[in-house]
């Protein structure tokens, strides 16, 4: 939800203007400060700086995004299992218009990557010929299902990890084939993904969604691939048990290698319409029964990527009525406790993707004193008494 000034709001961010009465309460009853969720040798993804959230350094254990969110499909890997990150796509005219395929639903995704699995087991298209042609495919790679846009593709080919793929919401509106400048074990992937075009452009999903004006999935783009992480238990590391609440793929991913409990919330979608009332509800059940909760939502994430400053808006608003506000209104029961609020990372309007800025934080605690920070954004929580620190000792910070 943090983000840079936009003209649109006369230099204020989405965080600035929203209505946020419960998240300022507690800013103003509590300490601010700012994390540094991604290190500086690593990308600003959604992997690397959730892993710092969830307390690991990813310095140490980030292995890549695609094996994170093999862990919530049970997917069981192998030592030599390279996941890629599978998103469908919107290619037009030799650009990738759209990151996510008009936001495909996953009842069409489904069948889509039903015609993958096919099309690549049939020798008698190009598409699957590359079995046959490229040697550093040891197995035949399966495309597993996700959630709407977000897929999985796991291949027995230690030496595709090193693959230099780019995040395709870093590149919307430019030449896809400036980023498919790949050769050696490479080139199989660049491969796959011009030739799934070809499989899936006049797929009849793809010609309804172009008669109802939306855009077709009609190619692949493989990225965040890596192997199976070896991350040690949350219990072990800090002694205590948690859980999480999350609509995406990599967070439960996350927790699921982690140890920790993972609480499904139906109408969780990861995207505008998720059920905000429902996760304020089964965050507030859920309390009491574990030491530590997170509590993840994506839609701010997604508005960002979209270039959409008043779903931002609206989403950090129900946030704070509908997850913050229930918690509020229940956690008294429980007796002493702290509640922290952060983004992973900032999506900032303007670029539509993710940048490494060091993100606001507010912890409220019932047993701490309050600093002079009176509200929530990212200008103000810079003068906390917090200061700045590195991502992965919140935690920590949390149980001191």
């Amino acid at each position: 939800m943090a983000d840079w000034g936009l003209d649109e709001l006369n230099g204020k961010t989405p965080l600035q203007v929203a209505d946020k009465p419960n998240i300022d309460d507690l800013t103003l009853k509590g300490r601010a400060g700012r994390l540094k969720n991604v290190p500086k040798t690593l990308k600003p993804g959604s992997d690397v700086a959730n892993m710092s959230v969830f307390g690991y350094d990813p310095l140490k254990y980030y292995s890549g995004r695609g094996p994170l969110e093999a862990g919530s499909l049970n997917l069981k890997l192998s030592d030599e299992d390279v996941v890629f990150r599978c998103n469908f796509i919107t290619e037009e005219n030799g650009k990738l218009k759209s990151s996510n395929a008009g936001h495909i639903s996953s009842k069409e995704a489904n069948i889509l990557i039903d015609h993958l699995n096919n099309s690549l087991i049939n020798k008698n298209n190009q598409f699957g010929s590359l079995l046959d042609n490229n040697r550093s495919l040891k197995s035949i790679p399966i495309f597993r299902t996700g959630l709407t846009y977000k897929h999985l593709f796991v291949v027995k080919d230690v030496s595709l990890s090193k693959v230099d793929m780019v995040p395709p919401h870093d590149i919307i509106g430019k030449d896809i084939s400036s980023y498919l400048k790949l050769d050696g074990e490479g080139k199989v992937i660049k491969d796959l993904i011009l030739q799934s075009k070809e499989v899936l452009e006049n797929h009849p999903i793809n010609k309804k969604r172009i008669e109802k004006g939306k855009n077709p999935a009609n190619m692949i783009w493989l990225w965040g691939q890596g192997l199976k992480p070896k991350i040690p238990f949350f219990r072990d590391v800090y002694g205590i048990k948690g859980s999480v609440i999350t609509g995406v793929d990599l967070l439960k991913g996350i927790g699921i290698f982690a140890g920790l409990d993972i609480i499904n919330v139906p109408g969780a979608t990861a995207f505008y319409d998720t059920d905000y009332k429902a996760k304020g509800k089964y965050s507030v059940c859920n309390l009491g029964k574990q030491d530590i909760q997170f509590v993840h939502i994506e839609a701010p994430d997604e508005a960002g990527h979209d270039g959409n400053i008043e779903e931002k808006i609206r989403a950090i608003e129900r946030i704070d009525k509908y997850i913050v506000g229930q918690i509020l209104d229940n956690i008294n029961n429980y007796g002493d406790y702290k509640i922290a609020i952060l983004p992973d990372h900032f999506t900032p309007i303007t670029i539509r993707t993710h940048s490494r800025d060091a993100v606001p934080l507010t912890i409220y605690s019932t047993t701490d004193k309050p600093d002079d920070v009176k509200v929530y954004d990212e200008f103000s929580v810079v003068n906390g008494s917090l200061g700045i620190d590195k991502g992965h000792s919140l935690v920590k910070r949390l149980l001191d």
